[in-house]
């Protein structure tokens, strides 16, 4: 299974100490460049900085086709880690994207991909027993990384694992 992932995932599974649910969900994740950046190349750090220069789990690829990356950064206005994860996943024929932010994942699913966010991942987490609760989690994004849900989305998620 390929499968890529923008920098939120990283980040916010990184600030609430659940990174290991990505190689334990996918085995091998795979990040462009830009997201590398974005992870390492800061000052402060952000979650997940030291952890992803150490993972092995951890694949980072360049994306050939610049003409998709410029398309994406300048007509659909994305960042230049989402521009690059969804020209990696049409690259690579990824099966799955992990990405966040509304307008990628718009420009995403318009171009066919396959997607999930983090809610998802704590989704399928659950799902395969790798974590006991999702709604602790939740709350822990909401109150340590600036994770945004919608009340009504927080109450779909906690029904949809038994948690409301």
């Amino acid at each position: 299974m390929i499968v890529i992932s923008d920098t939120s995932a990283i980040t916010n599974l990184a600030a609430i100490q659940h990174l290991q649910l990505l190689p334990q969900l996918y085995d091998r994740v795979i990040i462009p460049e830009a997201v590398y950046r974005e992870l390492t190349d800061i000052d402060p750090s952000v979650p997940g900085t030291f952890e992803v220069q150490l993972a092995s789990w951890l694949d980072v690829r360049q994306v050939v086709n610049r003409e998709v990356v410029g398309h994406l950064l300048n007509e659909v206005k994305l960042d230049p880690g989402e521009s690059e994860a969804i020209a990696l996943a049409l690259e690579l024929g990824a099966d799955l994207l992990l990405i966040d932010e509304r307008r990628g994942r718009t420009e995403a699913d318009r171009l066919g991909l396959r997607i999930t966010g983090l809610l998802g991942i704590l989704i399928e987490a659950k799902h395969q027993n790798l974590i006991v609760s999702v709604k602790p989690l939740i709350d822990a994004l909401i109150a340590t990384s600036e994770f945004r849900v919608s009340p009504t989305l927080y109450n779909q998620i906690l029904e949809m694992v038994d948690e409301s």
